[in-house]
């Protein structure tokens, strides 16, 4: 657990997976705080992305991902971040810049992980229907029961971790080679659930982070509520299953130790 003397600010590494979202990023990238890094991973995109992030904010890094999927964009930024914290930051303006100081002062108070809510006290979406809220209150149920989490919103990707427990999530490298035309497990959507899966295997203190979800400012999203839905428990059972289909003997300390409790904060 870290405890920061107030003097000794931690550095911070934000990563914004892009893919054809440079009018995103013209209004986006000027509007994230200075921090010690940020990194645009781009998708193979075929609009101005890389030129935007270059000419709106320099300074930024800019690399390709190795292979395609938001999961693998998500895997190189984390693997040239050199900050004490990292912040997962959608580009296309859903995640409001002005909310990272409340994710790291969640880190900094303790937690391992700062998952960001909007179902829990400060938290709200402006791009949300009745059936998505519901659909996703009975998935929470769900997940819940089946990985004995806390968690209020599992489908929310704007979250925040220190750098340290990387190794501990056991993510696809992006050195790894997919055979042409397939995804490796964690490349694709799923890598949120993925994660939320593994902070919790892990033991991770998680404190949820009250967060406001805003529309989409250009393009349209590429997800479905339904098939999203179904996405997330056919990732949460595979993830159930991995201990004991990584060949060992499941150890009854590690993989089946006391859960987390997921704490909320305004």
């Amino acid at each position: 657990m870290h405890h920061y003397h107030d003097s000794v600010a931690p550095t911070v590494t934000i990563i914004v997976p892009a893919l054809n979202e440079a009018r995103n990023l013209e209004v986006m990238l000027p509007q994230l705080p200075d921090v010690h890094q940020i990194i645009v991973v781009d998708g193979h995109s075929v609009d101005d992305t890389v030129a935007v992030a270059r000419s709106i904010r320099p300074g930024v890094e800019v690399i390709t991902q190795t292979r395609k999927g938001k999961g693998n964009a998500l895997v190189c930024g984390f693997e040239r971040a050199t900050g004490d914290i990292i912040v997962m930051f959608d580009a296309d303006g859903s995640a409001d810049p002005a909310e990272i100081p409340a994710f790291v002062a969640a880190l900094v108070a303790g937690a391992d992980v700062a998952k960001g809510s909007r179902f829990t006290s400060g938290g709200g979406s402006e791009d949300i229907t009745y059936i998505r809220r519901t659909g996703n209150w009975w998935l929470n149920q769900l997940v819940n029961v089946l990985t004995g989490a806390r968690y209020t919103d599992l489908c929310y990707g704007y979250n925040a971790f220190w750098s340290r427990i990387l190794p501990s999530l056991e993510l696809p490298s992006s050195r790894l080679v997919a055979e042409p035309g397939r995804m490796l497990w964690g490349d694709g959507f799923e890598i949120e659930t993925v994660l939320n899966c593994r902070f919790v295997q892990n033991n991770l203190r998680i404190t949820e982070v009250g967060s406001v979800e805003k529309l989409r400012i250009f393009g349209t999203s590429n997800l479905n509520a339904v098939s999203d839905g179904l996405r997330v428990l056919r990732t949460v059972l595979a993830e159930r299953a991995r201990p004991v289909r990584r060949g060992g003997v499941p150890n009854i300390e590690e993989d089946f130790a006391p859960l987390p409790q997921v704490q909320a904060v305004a």
